[in-house]
């Protein structure tokens, strides 16, 4: 590995740390033991679903219905306890429609060879719609106080989204890090044709990436219906972008072929302490917009410049009708 390299792999590190003395500074309380405890709890949705968008940008691909599945699967998991009376039934439903999509999304990205930003912002949208319909157009009350648990319970002290974050972290990392499959994941996004030729099953492991992405994204809607003891359809509007974000911060590359599991839960809690620090400052919602769009952009341009390797060059041209009226003036 040679220092460039290792220099590249140290930005989003370096960033975060910046960033958290920076803020330490600047905003009062930032690193009081409560607002860390609030602030590793703000991240857990972001981070478990991250884990998986991870894959899906490492084979050159989006995913843009994370959001619309973390929704429909929280609702599904309401509907089905509510008419079962079972947490176990109701849980299963939730998984298996975030499942569901997944599969769907890969089928079309795979097997039809759509491109991937236009089949998941159409899912995005009928998956949002199915939420609603499900629902009913109104939240869904979760009669079983004992599903709350999976929201505010724990073990160790830490609770149980912040233990599926861990997991999802753990599984993923080491499926990309160590297996077959992550190394066929990383070879479809550097060169799919080559991936090809070297025998890369590519359809099958894009079927199968978007379908995690699907579940592990129902496990979170799940999650998130426990904590908020109900399913709502209008849940998680955006969240597909805070995702992304964390991701690119944290150097999965857009262009595939280039992801790693620490810069991601780097990128996750730079995401965390940035949206952390505006809420203690009480900044106005529309506000957070244009910070949360501006650390999107940043994040792109950032991963062009890792990409190139130098700063781009912008050739600007004058013809000659140009000039002369320049000299004129």
């Amino acid at each position: 590995m040679t220092l460039r390299t290792i220099l590249k792999r140290l930005v989003p590190l370096l960033t975060l740390a910046v960033l958290v003395g920076l803020l330490s500074l600047l905003v009062p309380d930032f690193l009081g033991l409560r607002n860390l405890r609030g602030l590793l709890l703000s991240v857990t949705l972001v981070g478990t679903i991250a884990a998986t968008m991870m894959l899906v940008l490492a084979m050159r691909e989006v995913d843009l219905s994370v959001g619309s599945i973390v929704a429909l699967s929280g609702v599904l998991a309401a509907v089905g306890m509510s008419a079962t009376g079972s947490i176990a039934l109701g849980v299963l439903a939730g998984l298996a429609g975030g499942a569901m999509v997944g599969f769907v999304n890969g089928v079309l990205v795979a097997g039809f060879k759509v491109n991937s930003l236009i089949v998941t912002l159409a899912m995005m949208e009928v998956v949002r719609g199915l939420a609603f319909l499900a629902s009913g157009g109104e939240s869904v009350a979760i009669p079983l106080q004992d599903f709350y648990a999976l929201g505010s319970g724990g073990v160790l002290g830490l609770s149980w989204p912040i233990w599926s974050m861990i997991g999802s972290f753990a599984i993923f990392g080491l499926i990309l890090k160590a297996t077959v499959f992550g190394r066929n994941i990383l070879a479809i996004g550097g060169n799919p044709e080559a991936a090809r030729l070297a025998g890369v099953p590519i359809t099958r492991v894009r079927i199968i990436v978007f379908t995690l992405q699907g579940l592990v994204a129902g496990l979170a809607g799940i999650i998130l219906a426990a904590r908020i003891t109900s399913g709502q359809p209008n849940t998680s509007i955006g969240l597909e972008l805070a995702v992304i974000s964390a991701c690119v911060l944290g150097g999965v590359s857009l262009s595939g072929g280039l992801a790693t599991i620490g810069g991601v839960i780097v990128g996750v809690f730079i995401m965390g302490a940035a949206q952390n620090a505006l809420n203690l400052l009480n900044v106005p919602t529309f506000y957070q917009y244009v910070v949360r769009g501006g650390i999107l952009l940043l994040a792109v341009v950032a991963d062009r410049l890792r990409q190139d390797g130098r700063l781009p060059r912008i050739p600007i041209r004058f013809s000659k009708t140009d000039r002369s009226e320049t000299q004129n003036v």
